[in-house]
């Protein structure tokens, strides 16, 4: 069988096994464990790529008439309702409500240095920051540097051709 998708929009399929095989063993309690053939795992993998393919197509045409250019969770919910779908927005919903308590979470913290509400500034933060950036600064000089040695070399004859 040929292969009709991009390797680069296949979905992983590690991934999609632990998904498959925790949905069905949370249906099937105490059979053991599951076995899934090579193609019933490449059927799900394909189902869940054309899935994801035209919710976003839907998503995104409901961005485009609200004349934006970035999709947000909210067109992905509208998206899902439109496409008739709608059984999966409370759980969506919910699992955004967890993953993102506020919707400027992360901007707030970023202005207020990586403070948290008491004021104390986030273990490590700035310092790992900081070295971040010297590393950034001392590595180009220490490139040019080592470059530099291995062409006084070159002009001093220590060549081993």
């Amino acid at each position: 069988m040929a292969k009709v998708v991009a390797e680069a929009e296949e979905l992983p399929k590690a991934i999609v096994r632990r998904v498959v095989k925790d949905k069905l063993s949370q249906c099937s309690k105490g059979d053991g464990d599951l076995t899934l053939h090579k193609e019933a795992l490449l059927a799900f993998s394909e189902s869940a790529r054309i899935f994801i393919h035209y919710l976003s197509a839907t998503a995104n045409d409901i961005c485009k008439e609200k004349k934006r250019q970035t999709i947000s969770a909210d067109d992905v919910l509208k998206a899902l309702e439109e496409i008739e779908f709608s059984e999966f927005i409370k759980p969506l919903e919910a699992s955004l409500k967890g993953k993102n308590p506020g919707k400027n979470a992360g901007k707030n913290a970023e202005k207020s240095g990586g403070k948290s509400a008491g004021g104390k500034q986030k273990a490590g933060t700035s310092k790992a920051k900081e070295v971040k950036k010297k590393r950034k600064l001392e590595e180009p000089s220490s490139q040019k540097l080592k470059e530099k040695e291995e062409d006084n070399q070159d002009e001093n004859g220590s060549d081993d051709e």
